[in-house]
């Protein structure tokens, strides 16, 4: 014991508040990248690293040889990939904003009152033919694409869905973005699909769908203005001609599904 308490005396106070604060920065940049793709990048990063140590552990000296090159070139390119999040970062650094609360992971009951009133609000909007663009985060943050739009952070209900994407109010031509059970924000742009084998009946909706879930893992549903057809678009892929079976069981399968089958630590709520 006493053995013990001398090898601890030598820390100070100072000692513990230099590692709570590291500890509460890291913490903060964590939160600050889960709701962007940089997580996908980190992930990849920690993939190559795991193969450069393995491939000097195990003498493969020509991969550790190229995984060095590769590690050369990325310290250039690291700058660029995570400029957006770097960005970020100083900005809510200079609004006094980078310590902050973060919400908590919606749980399941909430994800059911979410898909039913998603299914409710599309059938409306279908029958009366007004288009609009609903995306659904899913474990590939689109911060980036949620900044583009008016932030909202309200509880998602088939009239307040509705009500947004009515002809001539202000947010109804850009896309609403759902975070979890709560629309993040309205109005939002996103990446129009570069396939130059896209129907030609498909308008900007169905691209701008096509685009994003080119780039992210997310579910977007799209309802044509012209032919109130509901679409759902993933993962570079298009879902035309939903009903509202059909669409409930897809929400249910790619939203109450993916939850059962393990959580996410970069994922928002």
């Amino acid at each position: 014991m006493a053995n013990f308490l001398a090898q601890i005396k030598p820390f100070h106070w100072q000692v513990f508040l230099d590692i709570a604060i590291v500890a509460v920065i890291i913490y903060q940049l964590l939160m600050l990248i889960k709701g962007t793709r940089a997580v996908q990048l980190l992930k990849g990063l920690f993939t190559l690293l795991i193969v450069s140590v393995l491939s000097r552990q195990l003498n493969l000296t020509t991969l550790a040889w190229i995984l060095d090159k590769v590690w050369a070139m990325l310290l250039v390119a690291l700058p660029v990939v995570f400029q957006p999040e770097l960005r970020r970062a100083l900005e809510q650094l200079g609004r006094g904003k980078f310590i902050t609360m973060h919400p908590a992971t919606a749980g399941t009951e909430e994800l059911k009152k979410l898909i039913e009133e998603l299914v409710k609000c599309s059938q409306v909007l279908a029958q009366s033919r007004i288009g609009a663009l609903i995306v659904i985060e899913k474990n590939t943050g689109i911060q980036e694409f949620v900044d583009t739009g008016v932030k909202i952070d309200g509880v998602v209900s088939s009239e307040f869905l509705i009500n947004i994407f009515i002809p001539k109010s202000p947010l109804h031509d850009g896309a609403v973005i759902i975070r979890g059970d709560r629309v993040a924000a309205a109005g939002c742009f996103l990446p129009l699909t570069q396939d130059n084998k896209l129907q030609k009946d498909l308008g900007t909706r169905h691209r701008a769908a096509l685009g994003l879930s080119e780039v992210s893992d997310a579910l977007i549903l799209i309802i044509s203005e012209e032919t109130g057809v509901i679409s759902a678009a993933q993962n570079g892929g298009l879902i035309r001609f939903l009903d509202e079976k059909s669409l409930r069981d897809l929400l249910k399968n790619q939203i109450l599904v993916e939850k059962a089958s393990g959580y996410n630590p970069f994922r928002r709520g």
